[in-house]
Order: C-alpha cells, then structure tokens, then sequence
C-alpha cells in the first residue's frame, strides 16, 4: 500500500492518508468531535457523500437531503477549512461542538459557511446532531437600543437600569 503524501484538505498539516481517508474509509473511528467534523469537510472535497450521511446522528439524519448534499459536494471548490472554537468534544465526552469557517467556491462567486456544529456520540461514535449559524457581520437591531438611563420602554416611567433592565 502506498501512502498518499497529498495534504489532508481540513488543513491539519498530516497527509491525507494519516488524517481523514481512514476516517472516512472507516478503517478507524474519529476520537473527537473536531476529528469527525475535519473528515466531515474533508468528504465534502472528496464527494464522499455516503461518508457525510452515514456521520449524521440518527436523531437528525431524516431531516438530510442526499440530493442535496451532492449538489453541495459535487458544485462546489473547496477552499479550506478553519476550526476556530471547540467545546467539549473529546475521547471522554459524550457531547460537543466546534465552530469553524468552511470556504467554498460555487457559481464563481467565493463563499465563508460559519457554523457551530452539534455532536452528540452515538453507539461509541462521534456524530454530526446539528448546526446553528453563526453571526459574523454587523449587527442591525430592529428598534433603537435601550441606555440603562434611558425610559424603560414598558412605558413604566421609571429608568430602564431600574425597571426591566434590573
């Protein structure tokens, strides 16, 4: 067997072969949430569709479209992989999340995915529960923002540090 000396596309810094491909080919087991959501990516750049579904936890795998995980995989030039967060996750753990920044190319028009990520082991093996989007650009309130000396915007006639911002 020769090893493929190719980097490994979730940016580890380890060969492709040392890194995800035994993940994804299932010769070994992901340890942790961040290993599981690197061969996630990494399948992403590989179309290794089956590998993404079957990496699904069962509570959520129903909500999953193949079609459009294809599509996804298949139309898409994957760019790189940033984990900027992660929380718990571990060999010992039985929950955990990262948060990352996947970048991606479709339509010829370059896209940053922000996610934090939901893993939740089942049967001894990390798996992808959910994700919730993650906020990176400016944020615009809908009504103007409350000062602690301001009004209390129930209309009490007290100060806002003294009614509903106590």
């Amino acid at each position: 067997m020769t090893l493929d000396t190719t980097p490994c596309p979730c940016g580890s810094a380890q060969n492709i072969s040392e890194c995800c491909t035994p993940v994804i080919k299932g010769k070994r087991v992901a340890k942790t949430a961040e290993e599981t959501l690197r061969a996630r990516y990494t399948a992403f750049t590989l179309q290794e569709v089956d590998f993404i579904i079957d990496s699904h936890h069962s509570k959520t795998k129903k909500d999953l479209n193949r079609q459009e995980v294809v599509d996804w995989a298949k139309n898409s030039k994957w760019l790189g992989l940033r984990i900027v967060q992660t929380d718990k996750g571990t060999a010992q753990d039985t929950e955990g999340s990262v948060t990352f920044c996947a970048q991606f190319e479709s339509e010829g028009k370059q896209e940053d995915h922000w996610e934090h990520a939901l893993f939740e082991k089942e049967d001894g093996k990390w798996r992808f529960l959910d994700a919730r989007p993650v906020h990176t650009g400016t944020y615009k309130r809908e009504e103007p923002k409350v000062g602690r000396n301001d009004a209390c915007p129930c209309k009490s006639g007290k100060k806002f540090k003294k009614c509903c911002g106590a």
